[in-house]
C-alpha cells in the first residue's frame, strides 16, 4: 500500500495546559468528547472498536479504532455516514500524538486520506475542534459549539 501523499494529510499541532493523563480521556471517554466535539458519541477505545460521533444532528463521523496507547497516542479510522458521502466511514485515518511538555502537553493531531476539497474541509474542521480541545482539556468550557447549532452545512467536516 502506498503511503498517503502530503497533500492528502491534514495536521495540527497544539499546546495545552494539562497533563497527558488529562487529555487522553478526551479522545476515548465520550463524556468528555461532548465538551469539546460532537453531540451523541459512541466510543469503545479499544483496537476494533466503534468510534462514532454525531457532530451536530446531521453529520456523523464513523470509524474503528486502530491503536489505543494510554496518555500517548490514540489512532482511529474516520468517515462520514450517508449514502454517496465521498469520504465513507473508515477511508481516512487520524492519529493523535500526546508529548509532555513540561506541565503542559503538545498534541499533534495527523489526519490522512483526504483528497482533495475534503482536506481543505477537514483542516477548516480540525482547526476548529482543537481550538475547543485546548479550552476543555485546559479545565475551561468552550461553550456551546456554534456548528451544532442549527443548519452547518456550509461548515461541514
Amino acid at each position: 500500500m502506498t503511503a498517503p501523499q502530503e497533500t492528502d494529510v491534514v495536521q495540527q499541532e497544539v499546546r495545552i495546559a494539562a497533563r497527558p493523563e488529562t487529555i487522553f480521556p478526551f479522545f476515548t471517554d465520550p463524556e468528555k468528547m461532548k465538551r469539546w466535539q460532537g453531540i451523541d458519541i459512541t466510543l469503545d477505545p479499544k483496537p476494533g472498536g466503534i468510534y462514532r460521533v454525531n457532530m451536530n444532528g446531521k453529520d456523523i463521523a464513523q470509524g474503528e479504532y486502530l491503536e489505543v496507547v494510554p496518555y500517548s497516542r490514540v489512532v482511529f479510522t474516520w468517515g462520514w455516514e450517508g449514502a454517496g458521502h465521498p469520504l465513507p466511514p473508515g477511508s481516512s485515518t487520524v492519529e493523535v500524538t500526546l508529548t509532555p511538555d513540561g506541565d503542559s502537553t503538545i498534541v499533534r493531531l495527523r489526519h490522512s486520506g483526504l483528497k482533495g476539497d475534503l482536506r481543505d474541509l477537514h483542516a477548516m474542521g480540525w482547526e476548529h475542534y482543537m481550538a475547543r480541545l485546548v479550552v476543555a482539556a485546559a479545565g475551561g468550557d468552550p461553550g456551546p459549539d456554534p456548528w451544532a447549532q442549527g443548519d452547518n452545512s456550509d461548515q461541514k467536516r
